[in-house]
């Protein structure tokens, strides 16, 4: 909780000026203790084995949402690789002038900032990152739970789902990726991975109970 400020002009320039500070402070410290991407990331088990937190913002969000771990981890392999800072790549003027990036999609779920603040605005909680795994996950959750919803979708169809995630739900329902060159072959790899993660799955550690709760 902060302190009460006191009624003085001047300190209460010093008391925004110290929150500013405070929040970059804590911006710089999450960007520089982001999780590095796994060392062995087709392997499902070895992913949870070495980051135990994403095990847990997984399963919850398989709970809060109904989107299949497997699916879920799939979803952030296709998007970022899980790189928590991943952005599109800069196009190029003249083949070798970086330019502009071509969406604003960034973090681990790739999200744009659009979509992000409709998630926030709609789930609340305005200190969510989409540079944080669990927060990343809530978002590919909710998502998926609103395509399933609108669409008519399986929890497990991971390639329609990630159909409608690439072209949003009103580009999926106007067909949109059947008129694309490149999202169906995204689309079909995200779903062979989601089902070698779901076979993988079987063979790995039970989460703690608590999970289940």
């Amino acid at each position: 909780m902060f302190p009460l400020a006191s009624s003085r002009p001047d300190a209460r320039r010093a008391s925004r000026s110290d929150v500013v500070v405070g929040l970059l402070l804590s911006s710089l410290l999450l960007i520089s203790c982001s999780t590095p991407p796994p060392k062995a990331p087709d392997e499902l088990c070895r992913i949870f084995a070495e980051n135990p937190a994403w095990y847990r913002a997984a399963w919850a969000s398989q709970k809060k949402w109904g989107t299949p771990v497997p699916v879920i981890m799939a979803f952030v392999h296709r998007e970022s690789s899980y790189r928590a800072n991943a952005k599109p790549p800069r196009g190029k003027v003249l083949w070798i002038v970086p330019w502009r990036r071509p969406s604003t999609a960034y973090g681990y779920a790739q999200a744009t900032n659009e979509t992000w603040e409709d998630y926030l605005r709609l789930r609340g909680g305005w200190f969510r990152n989409r540079n944080d795994f669990a927060d990343a996950v809530d978002f590919i959750g909710w998502y998926n739970h609103l395509s399933r919803r609108e669409l008519g979708l399986a929890a497990n169809d991971a390639q329609n789902l990630y159909l409608a995630y690439y072209h949003g739900r009103g580009g999926y329902k106007r067909g949109a990726h059947k008129r694309s060159a490149h999202s169906p072959g995204y689309a079909a790899k995200v779903a062979a991975r989601a089902a070698r993660y779901s076979a993988q799955q079987a063979k790995c550690p039970k989460p703690p109970s608590r999970f289940w709760r």
